[in-house]
C-alpha cells in the first residue's frame, strides 16, 4: 500500500526516484545518507568514503552531536563538510552478520532518514543501499526494503536518488524498482 505525499498545494505526489551507479560522495543533493555503524566515527564502505570526502568537519560534528552514537534503525544529521551536499544524514543499519535479521530495522533506516530530511527541509536526498555491504544483507532483499520503504513513507522530499556502488547492486535496485512499477532514470 502506497502512502502518497502531499506537496505544498495539497495534491498527492510521490518523490521522483532516480537510480544511478557511482559514488554517492560526488552528488550535489541537499542530503546524502550515510550507512554508519552505531559509533558514528567513520569506518569502511560508504561510511569511510563519506568521512574522507567530507573531511574532518563531519567527524567533529558526529562527535559533538552524537557522543554516544546512534541506535540501529535510527538517523541523525551532521554537516556535509567538503561534500557537494548540504547535510549528511547518518543512519545505522542492522548488522545481519551479527544476528540483526529484523527487516523492520532496515526499513526504519530509510523512514528515519526521510523524517530527518523533512526536519531539515531537504528536497533532494541520495541513499546508498543500506546494509548490503559489510552488514551482510543480500542485495535483492536490501533493494526491495529500500524501494518499498521509500514508496510508502510520507515525506516532503521531492527527489530520491538511489546510488548503486557496483553492477550487482544496480541490477538488484533495477529489479526492485521494476517490481514496484517505478521507472527510474539511469
Amino acid at each position: 500500500m502506497d502512502v502518497t505525499n502531499l506537496n505544498s498545494g495539497g495534491t498527492p505526489r510521490l518523490p521522483e526516484i532516480t537510480l544511478v551507479q557511482g559514488d554517492i560522495t560526488t552528488l550535489a543533493v541537499d542530503a546524502v545518507v550515510n550507512a554508519a555503524d552505531t559509533r558514528m566515527r567513520g569506518g569502511g564502505g560508504v561510511d569511510g568514503a563519506i568521512h574522507r570526502a567530507g573531511g574532518p568537519a563531519v567527524l567533529r560534528d558526529c562527535i559533538e552531536r552524537f557522543p554516544n552514537g546512534l541506535a540501529t534503525g535510527d538517523a541523525g544529521w551532521t554537516t556535509a563538510g567538503e561534500l557537494p551536499a548540504r547535510w549528511v544524514i547518518h543512519t545505522v543499519g542492522p548488522d545481519r552478520r551479527s544476528g540483526q535479521t529484523d527487516r523492520g530495522l532496515l526499513e526504519s533506516c530509510y523512514a528515519r532518514a526521510l523524517a530527518v530530511a523533512d526536519e531539515l527541509g531537504a528536497r533532494s536526498v541520495a541513499f546508498p543501499l543500506i546494509g548490503a555491504g559489510v552488514f551482510g544483507w543480500p542485495l535483492d532483499e536490501a533493494a526491495v526494503a529500500a524501494v518499498e520503504t521509500i514508496r510508502r513513507t510520507s515525506t516532503s522530499v521531492e527527489d530520491v536518488t538511489l546510488v548503486a556502488f557496483g553492477a550487482e547492486a544496480l541490477a538488484a535496485l533495477q529489479k526492485a524498482l521494476g517490481e514496484q512499477g517505478v521507472s527510474a532514470d539511469e
